[in-house]
């Protein structure tokens, strides 16, 4: 592995493989939250799943903490390593003319959104482990009733919270344009299938940041 990531298409190739992964993460993801715009009781029972089963506890979460840790460390370094190189190609040519902006820029969004996973963090996943493994309570229960889907809601009464969140999506689906299409380009996925893979790509860049804005909306604005 530390043979793999002296090399810069081997550094390219771990990029897209833990992109991929926290893009099927991402849709997992949504597919749960989705729940509590349709059915407080499904959300509640999916949620309660997830937190309590040993699997996705002891064995997936890990993964995914390593994986959140991963892209982003290792994002930082092809652009230290790539910046001298960037610089020494647009001295000889517009770069801006053979780049996107959001390809030249993609370090300053994931930026954003690592400031962004981090609030997440601290509003959701940080008092679940509290409640967890401090408190001791497994049972997802507050007062009989289940308390993920009240606690969702709380989180999205304040409007700045949702405006916050707004944009970090906003963020997300930038950074998806771009970073979809290179995954798949640094895995090798240049083939008859690349035009379909492209239309994909930009559904899910925007599709899937709209649907988690479309969900931070409604609580908010159906609050009881």
């Amino acid at each position: 592995m530390s043979g793999l990531l002296k090399s810069s298409i081997g550094r390219k190739f771990a990029m897209a493989l833990s992109a991929l992964f926290l893009m099927i993460f991402l849709l997992q993801h949504f597919a749960i939250n989705i729940l509590s715009v349709f059915s407080a009781d499904a959300f509640n029972k999916a949620s309660h799943f997830m937190g309590t089963f040993w699997a996705v506890q002891y064995l997936l979460q890990p993964v995914l903490i390593f994986g959140v840790i991963f892209h982003f460390a290792m994002g930082f370094v092809l652009e230290i390593k790539n910046k001298s190189a960037r610089n020494v190609k647009y001295a000889k040519n517009n770069g801006g003319a053979n780049s996107t902006w959001m390809s030249r820029n993609m370090i300053y969004s994931g930026l954003f959104i690592l400031i962004f996973l981090i609030i997440h963090f601290i509003d959701f996943w940080i008092p679940e482990m509290n409640t967890k493994y401090i408190q001791g309570d497994f049972s997802g229960m507050h007062n009989g009733e289940f308390r993920y889907f009240h606690e969702l809601q709380e989180k999205f009464v304040p409007m700045w919270r949702v405006a916050l969140y707004c944009l970090g999506f906003v963020f997300l689906a930038l950074h998806l344009l771009h970073g979809f299409n290179s995954a798949f380009q640094s895995v090798g996925a240049n083939n008859k299938y690349t035009k379909g893979l492209k239309t994909f790509s930009k559904i899910y860049a925007i599709g899937l940041p709209l649907g988690f804005i479309i969900i931070a909306l409604f609580h908010h604005f159906n609050h009881h």
